[in-house]
């Protein structure tokens, strides 16, 4: 139960990142379902990882796996599938994601910092 929280929060952040992405460019549900579905995929294939090593997912260190799994993870699915990474788009997933990833988890940490029985 623990875990569920933080996978939905890294859940989440792809698909905001996706509906952000395909609202540039004409919000269209089909086509934020075709760009956040190998960043899911490579999402959840993080979190197996992070499940192997035991981690609970909330530190620095399960921030950089779920990052850089996502990122390389979603973006080999996205090409393999016959879709396109221009170099604009790895680098907005990579600044969006790594925020977003790294982001929660800092708020985390402060919160479990400041309310943390004396």
């Amino acid at each position: 139960m623990k875990r569920l929280v933080p996978i939905a929060l890294d859940l989440t952040a792809v698909v905001v990142f996706a509906v952000i992405g395909r609202a540039s460019h004409g919000l269209d549900p089909l086509g934020v379902v075709s760009t956040a579905w190998p960043f899911l995929a490579a999402c959840l294939i993080a979190w197996v990882a992070l499940g192997a090593l035991g981690n609970d997912g909330r530190g620095a260190r399960a921030a950089i796996i779920v990052w850089l799994t996502t990122l390389l993870a979603g973006m080999a699915l996205r090409i393999a599938s016959g879709d396109t990474a221009a170099p604009a788009f790895f680098i907005v997933a990579t600044l969006f994601l790594g925020g977003a990833f790294g982001g929660w988890r800092v708020v985390d940490l402060l919160r479990r910092r400041r309310y943390r029985p004396a």
